[in-house]
């Protein structure tokens, strides 16, 4: 009996963590997401101008980001890059939910099932056309534009909003977006 108790607790507390982790949708300390948030007019394509790299991403150029929206009104999230060393395209197919106030640029996104994390759009301009987006902690930031190209006075305010938050952008990675491969 005193076993069936232990393998029953253990098996809560798992499930007290997996719950805990699929929901992982936080924001860096300090950040604030953009407010008013237009959710139709982030939909499109977004070309990746540098990131904090990590696994799914390492050695991907030419990388965009596309969100259409589902018919249930989550977000559907089409990621795409150009893996130089292997000469072919990568692409992972994810979902995105706002969280909280629809007004807020703070979603959720998922590309493994139930499990989310946090995606917060933390400066964007009035025309849409660049964007500085924060993950749940310091080691996810991207700068994003409609454009291959970002221009430097852009650049240089999103990058110091970002260390001003503590990001540590020497570590970004700058994505060629004229890297060879074919579309």
């Amino acid at each position: 009996m005193k076993n069936k108790l232990y393998l029953l607790a253990g098996l809560a507390g798992a499930a007290a963590i997996a719950v805990s982790l699929s929901s992982c949708v936080s924001i860096p300390h300090g950040a604030k997401a953009v407010s008013p948030f237009n959710q139709q007019k982030y939909l499109g394509t977004w070309y990746e101008i540098a990131r904090m790299d990590f696994k799914f991403e390492k050695g991907l150029e030419r990388v965009t980001a596309t969100y259409t929206l589902n018919d249930d009104r989550s977000i559907r999230v089409k990621n795409r890059g150009y893996k130089t060393k292997d000469q072919e395209w990568k692409q992972s197919i994810g979902k995105a939910k706002l969280v909280g106030d629809p007004t807020e640029g703070r979603l959720k996104v998922s590309f493994f099932g139930p499990f989310y994390a946090g995606y917060n759009v933390i400066a964007i301009d009035p025309d849409y056309k660049y964007a500085l987006i924060a993950g749940n902690n310091l080691k996810y930031l991207w700068l994003l534009s409609r454009e291959k190209t970002m221009p430097d006075y852009i650049k240089q305010r999103y990058l110091a909003h970002a260390k001003a938050l503590g990001y540590d952008t020497e570590k970004l990675v700058w994505t060629d977006q004229h890297a060879d491969g074919n579309d």
